[in-house]
C-alpha cells in the first residue's frame, strides 16, 4: 500500500496568517497541505483561489499544495451567460492557474466535470498529480476502472464539500474499501471530519492519506496530533498487508 501521509486542511487555519500557519504545520511533520479551492458555485462558499496559493507558494518554496477545487466546471473558468466556449483545450483556466501557482496535485469532484479523463490528462500535461473526489451521497462504483487506473489519488469526502467543522459521517467509509479494494496501490484521501476520534475506521478502511483540519490546527501539540494520526495509518496498513 501507498505510504501514510497527513494533509492538515489550512480551511481551519488562521487565514490572516497563512504562510505563517503552513509553516506550522510543515515544522510540525505535515508533508502536504490540502488547500480548499471554494468558487461560490458548486459549493455556497467562497475561500481561496490561484493569487493566494501563488503568495503561499513564494513563502514556502519546496511547499506540497494539494488543492482540492470545489469548483464547478474544474476544466474551466466560463460563467458568463455569452459564453461561446466548449472545446476544453480552449478554457483551461483553472487547472493552468493552480499549476502556474505551484500547485503540486489536483483534486476536482466527479460531480462537477462531464469528461473526468479529459482533465486527468490536462492535469498531467501541466506536470500536477491528478486527484477525483467524490462527495456523500456518490457511490465509489461512479469512479470507474479507467478513471481510477488515470487517476493518481481518490478522494472520499466524509462530510458534504462546502464548509468546515461538520461532523464526520461514518456511512462513507465504506467506500473507501471498496476502493482500496480496487485500487491496492493508489493514494486514497478521506477528508471531512477526521481526527484522532475517527482516524481509526479511515484507516481500518485503507486510506493513506488523511485530511485533518480543526484536530490540528487547534491542537496544543499538532506534532503530536499528526503523528498519533500517521502512526494509526500505518498500524492499519500493517494490518491490511498481513491478510493480504
Amino acid at each position: 500500500m501507498p505510504r501514510a501521509i497527513i494533509a492538515p486542511s489550512v480551511l481551519a487555519s488562521d487565514f490572516g496568517q497563512l504562510t505563517a500557519e503552513c509553516q506550522r504545520m510543515i515544522k510540525n511533520g505535515a508533508e502536504w497541505l490540502h488547500m480548499d479551492v471554494m468558487d461560490g458555485h458548486f459549493v455556497p462558499n467562497i475561500t481561496m483561489g490561484a493569487p493566494i496559493l501563488t503568495c503561499v507558494k513564494k513563502g514556502i518554496p519546496d511547499i506540497f499544495m494539494d488543492c482540492h477545487m470545489m469548483v464547478s466546471e474544474p476544466e474551466k473558468v466560463c460563467y458568463s451567460s455569452g459564453c461561446a466556449h466548449n472545446d476544453i483545450s480552449e478554457t483551461l483556466q483553472w487547472v493552468d492557474d493552480i499549476a502556474d501557482a505551484g500547485g503540486a496535485l489536483y483534486c476536482f469532484h466527479y460531480e462537477a466535470t462531464s469528461n473526468p479523463l479529459a482533465l486527468i490528462d490536462q492535469i498531467h500535461a501541466r506536470n500536477m498529480r491528478a486527484g477525483v473526489a467524490i462527495s456523500p451521497d456518490t457511490p465509489s462504483n461512479a469512479i470507474s476502472d479507467e478513471i481510477g487506473a488515470a487517476a493518481d489519488m481518490l478522494l472520499v469526502m466524509t462530510v458534504y464539500p462546502g464548509r468546515g467543522g461538520q461532523k464526520f459521517l461514518e456511512r462513507c467509509v465504506p467506500k473507501v474499501a471498496e476502493l482500496r479494494e480496487r485500487f491496492p496501490d493508489k493514494d486514497i484521501e478521506v477528508d471531512g471530519g477526521v481526527g484522532p476520534k475517527t482516524i481509526d475506521v479511515c484507516a481500518e478502511a485503507g486510506s493513506n492519506v488523511i485530511v485533518a483540519g480543526t484536530a490540528i490546527f487547534s491542537a496544543q501539540n499538532p506534532e503530536e496530533v499528526i503523528s498519533v494520526l500517521k502512526s494509526t495509518v500505518n498500524t492499519a496498513q500493517a494490518k491490511l498487508a498481513k491478510r493480504g
